[in-house]
């Protein structure tokens, strides 16, 4: 394996660890309320993640992969300004 490989394998890696991460964080946010929650930092990891694994997608050219992660980009942004937005609603009254 070249090193150019390696870095674009770590590079996938890296983006499937931040995947995993936001069902992490979601189930012990989860367990410490006793009910089903979604923490604003999944939708950090999961945009961190979304990011990071379209460009692995891109680099490997897979249409499938860039797709799928393309369209889950756009809806944990938009997740993210919807939860910016209510914040800012409670904020001001």
């Amino acid at each position: 394996m070249t090193t150019t490989e390696t870095v674009w394998l770590a590079i996938g890696l890296i983006g499937q660890v931040c995947f995993f991460m936001r069902f992490f964080v979601q189930w012990i946010s989860s367990e410490r309320q006793k009910r089903s929650v979604i923490p604003v930092a999944f939708w950090y990891f999961s945009l961190g993640g979304a990011a990071i694994l379209l460009t692995y997608a891109v680099h490997r050219q897979d249409p499938v992969f860039i797709l799928g992660q393309s369209m889950g980009f756009l809806i944990y942004t938009r997740n993210l300004v919807l939860l910016g937005k209510e914040k800012r609603e409670k904020a001001a009254g």
